[in-house]
């Protein structure tokens, strides 16, 4: 800022107001998003949670199923679900997100992308991967309606064997200041193992009319409720990086007006002495 006058120090400190008047709405807007988004984690973990022990226990108690989305097959292609913002301004979600995701690919010979969320969306057509589907403008505010297409989608290039595996990467939400990117395997599914004793309560479980039929029921359910939990946990996510980021950027801007104003102050006192002095200078001189 050396070299600055006055009037270029005065317009400078009124445009970081303005900035920081932008960031600060930014800010209040993120945190009423950020506290409806997660209320709807608070209840859709729960469902989630439920449908995924159910799954895990038809395979810890059933042996020898056979049904598509379990048996294993060549891995061709991998498919991955991309979770992402449609706006900027929120630290590093986007770039973290998409680093999780682009860091496992390396590890695979053909993959495409579900792209969920503008940013991604862009970030993977600009490096020309295989983009198997877009969905764009639901990442702020998901419905399940969204997961079911999402969902229908996937299960049908699954079950056509376009792709052989897949898998979701989305940011889980820790907390306001925290969001962690995960990634699970979607398909095929794998049923962990219990403890032994878990497995004895399982063991006399039966399934009518079969596992296969329950599965046939159940799996599109679970596809469609996880796909669901990543995008509300995403969404609360990324209001949380907004938030943070506008709260950052709101400071650093007060920091700015300061630093600022205390060098118009200087300038202005510089001006005021040189103009004493010149006037005493004058004074001596009639003298």
């Amino acid at each position: 800022m050396a070299g600055m006058g006055m009037r270029d120090v005065k317009r400078r400190i009124k445009s970081v107001n303005s900035t920081k008047q932008i960031t600060k709405a930014m800010e209040l807007v993120s945190s009423a998003k950020l506290r409806r988004a997660r209320q709807r984690v608070e209840k859709t973990r729960p469902y989630f949670n439920t449908i995924k022990e159910t799954v895990q226990d038809i395979f810890s108690s059933t042996g020898g199923i056979k049904h598509p989305f379990v048996s294993t097959r060549e891995i061709k292609k991998t498919c991955y679900i991309v979770i992402t913002g449609d706006r900027g301004l929120s630290g590093g979600y986007n770039a973290n997100v998409i680093k999780t995701a682009v860091t496992h690919m390396a590890e695979k010979q053909a993959k495409s992308v579900i792209a969920i969320g503008t940013k991604g969306r862009d970030y993977f057509r600009s490096r020309k991967y295989d983009l198997d589907g877009e969905f764009l403008q639901i990442s702020e505010d998901p419905s399940y309606g969204d997961a079911k297409r999402i969902s229908s989608l996937v299960l049908q290039l699954y079950e056509n064997k376009l792709i052989d595996e897949v898998y979701l990467v989305y940011t889980q939400f820790v907390s306001t200041i925290s969001q962690k990117p995960e990634m699970i395997k979607l398909l095929p599914l794998s049923g962990e193992k219990k403890a032994k004793q878990e497995e004895k309560e399982f063991e006399y479980v039966s399934y009518e009319p079969s596992p296969e039929a329950v599965l046939d029921y159940l799996v599109p359910k679970y596809i469609e409720s996880t796909i669901f939990g990543a995008l509300v946990e995403s969404s609360a996510s990324e209001q949380g990086a907004r938030r943070v980021a506008m709260e950052n950027a709101t400071d650093n801007a007060e920091e700015m007006i300061d630093d600022l104003t205390l060098l118009y102050n200087r300038a202005r006192q510089a001006a005021i002495t040189q103009e004493i002095a010149e006037i005493v200078g004058g004074a001596e001189a009639l003298k």
